[in-house]
């Protein structure tokens, strides 16, 4: 795969899987721009893309704020001249009871997971249409597959992330966009160091025992790696996977199979 002389944008590109997408982008020779509500964050990814001599910036974005996106893709445009590829990762997971589930987590959940994807789309596809095409991976996850209990509104995001990547790739695939989703499993980031506690009182085990359970019924008993996302979100957004649109693939060790 190469990204040379292409640009990149990557939401929520200051931690976890997104740090790890913008690296990979970076390797293969795309300018990265990483965007994040956590502008310290995202300087520290450029700072380490940097540091291995490959191109990239750090943007302050509200994933939630219309105005503010539409401000990045301007500012982009102005500055390097087009935007090739948009990878849709910023989000949240909160693991609650339905009884203890509120309004407000729900709301927040929809505004980051879901309607930022929406927002980010149609500020970036008018961008894509004057240069003749580009590629468009969203986040979503095998919780956007299949649901699990005490995790309505992630769930809920998740599918609806499959249902709007589907609708934007069967009316823009005559133009020259693709727009592909991933569905991770569970990958071990410093999210998880957070939901460990939660994930536990749902399951009734120790919280040092939850990744242990989640080892054990994965087939290929290892939990994920931004890595394996990172690579599955390039090859995505590259000319080998050029016949592919409207996809949500799985990366999550035979986790499910669908």
């Amino acid at each position: 795969m190469s990204f040379e002389n292409k640009v990149a944008v990557v939401t929520g590109g200051g931690s976890g899987i997104g740090a790890g997408i913008c690296k990979e982008l970076a390797k293969e020779g795309a300018t990265v721009i990483v965007a994040d509500l956590n502008v310290e964050g995202a300087q520290q990814t450029v700072k380490e893309i940097q540091e291995l001599g490959y191109q990239a910036a750090a943007k302050k974005l509200d994933v939630t704020n219309a105005q503010q996106i539409n401000q990045l893709v301007n500012e982009i445009k102005e500055e390097y001249g087009a935007i090739h590829y948009w990878v849709n990762n910023a989000g949240i997971s909160k693991i609650t009871s339905f009884f203890n589930h509120t309004k407000e987590l729900w709301d927040t959940t929809m505004d980051i997971n879901l309607t930022s994807q929406f927002l980010c789309c149609k500020a970036v596809i008018p961008i894509m249409l004057e240069h003749g095409g580009g590629s468009i991976v969203n986040m979503s996850s095998q919780s956007g597959k299949v649901g699990t209990d005490s995790y309505q509104a992630y769930c809920t995001s998740k599918f609806g992330v499959i249902g709007l990547t589907q609708s934007l790739a069967k009316e823009f695939g005559k133009y020259n966009i693709r727009v592909n989703a991933v569905c991770p499993g569970v990958v071990y980031t410093p999210m998880w160091d957070k939901q460990k506690a939660d994930y536990s009182a749902k399951k009734h085990i120790d919280p040092e025992e939850v990744m242990g359970y989640f080892k054990n019924k994965i087939p290929l008993k290892r939990l994920g790696t931004v890595e394996d996302v990172a690579n599955v979100v390039c090859f995505l957004l590259s000319e080998k996977s050029a016949y592919m649109t409207g996809q949500s693939l799985n990366v999550n060790g035979g986790d499910i199979m669908f």
